[in-house]
């Protein structure tokens, strides 16, 4: 019976100090190896985008702008998030998720209508013309990328506000673009974040 005991013991000490060092050690270090190969390590490190040394966002987190003069807003805008107090944003970076609400939710719907109708106020456009990726959350609620419709919508509005042409801010958009995925999944998306701080750097050239 001691002998027994011993054994199993012993046996499952051999485990225990095995499956640390394989788990505790050798997985993490091979995941940490993996991360630093070239072409994986930025998006290993959060796809940071830095200025002159100096991180000022991730090209894969949504940070909706706010304008300091909502009449004079030079920011393109990202798609809306259920976790903002306001319809339009900004959403809150400390959560993600989407609303959970139904296609057929009535406050669904009101919220979406609103949405709508402050986005063609805004653009000076009607409602009819505002495109769906405009007043529909993401998913995770901090997507930065929004359609090339939603980007030509917000385009007029930007070049006026910052002074820069039409022409700049259409090859800033087009700069900003990613194709379908293999060419032929998915749509073409605009990446706000790295959009906006290329507006940014162009005002100040």
């Amino acid at each position: 019976m001691l002998s027994t005991l011993r054994r199993q013991t012993s046996t499952g000490l051999r485990l225990l100090i095995v499956f640390t060092v394989l788990c505790g050690i050798v997985f993490p270090l091979v995941v940490w190896g993996v991360s630093r190969i070239p072409g994986l390590s930025n998006s290993a490190e959060g796809s940071t985008i830095t200025r002159d040394g100096t991180a000022v966002g991730s090209s894969v987190i949504a940070v909706d702008p706010v304008p300091a003069d909502p009449a004079a807003d030079p920011y393109f805008h990202t798609r809306p998030s259920a976790s903002s107090q306001d319809v339009l944003g900004p959403a809150d970076t400390s959560t993600s998720g989407g609303s959970n609400k139904a296609g057929d939710s009535s406050d669904l719907l009101e919220t979406v209508s609103q949405r709508r109708a402050l986005i063609a106020e805004r653009e000076g456009v009607t409602p009819e013309q505002v495109p769906a990726d405009a007043v529909a959350a993401s998913a995770s609620g901090l997507d930065p990328d929004i359609s090339p419709d939603y980007a030509a919508l917000q385009a007029n509005r930007v070049a006026r506000v910052t002074g820069l042409s039409m022409a700049e801010v259409e090859r800033l958009v087009a700069d900003a673009t990613s194709g379908r995925v293999l060419g032929f999944l998915g749509e073409p998306t605009v990446n706000v974040t790295e959009l906006n701080l290329a507006v940014a750097d162009a005002r100040g050239r």
